[in-house]
């Protein structure tokens, strides 16, 4: 399981306007990076979605690598996404939405029925496994 994100991040993220995201069509190909909102609300939860539904690239490449790289002024923090749709994440990250960003049309769009789905949560990763052996060892 993973851990949320450190109160250093959190202040980072909460401060900033705009976030940068990496995602890669495979590994070996160098990443697209893709400018997003991001806010923390009063949970202490790191929440993202996408303002171009599930069909927008960043999103469906983000949700297929499940730990990507995020690009908060100038410092790159690797987080682990972790699909927030249910209910409560979801009135969690429209609330801190407006009271980020206020009323503006582009707010309006990160609030329409089909993003609402799209709302993911930053998490720590969880570091591989080391010396681990299998079974019988």
């Amino acid at each position: 399981m993973t851990e949320p994100l450190p109160p250093d991040v959190l202040a980072l993220l909460d401060h900033a306007r705009e976030i940068q995201i990496e995602t890669r069509v495979a590994q070996d190909v160098p990443p697209d990076r893709t400018t997003i909102w991001v806010v923390v609300d009063d949970e202490q939860r790191a929440l993202i979605r996408t303002f171009r539904g599930p069909s927008s690239r960043w999103y469906r490449r983000a949700l297929d690598q499940r730990v990507v790289t995020i690009v908060a002024e100038g410092r790159e923090i690797s987080v682990s996404l972790e699909r927030a749709d249910d209910a409560e994440r979801i009135a969690a990250c429209s609330a801190a939405i407006r009271a980020k960003y206020g009323d503006t049309t582009s707010v309006a769009g990160m609030l329409s029925a089909e993003n609402l789905p799209t709302t993911l949560e930053l998490r720590t990763p969880t570091p591989p496994a080391e010396g681990r052996r299998g079974e019988g060892s």
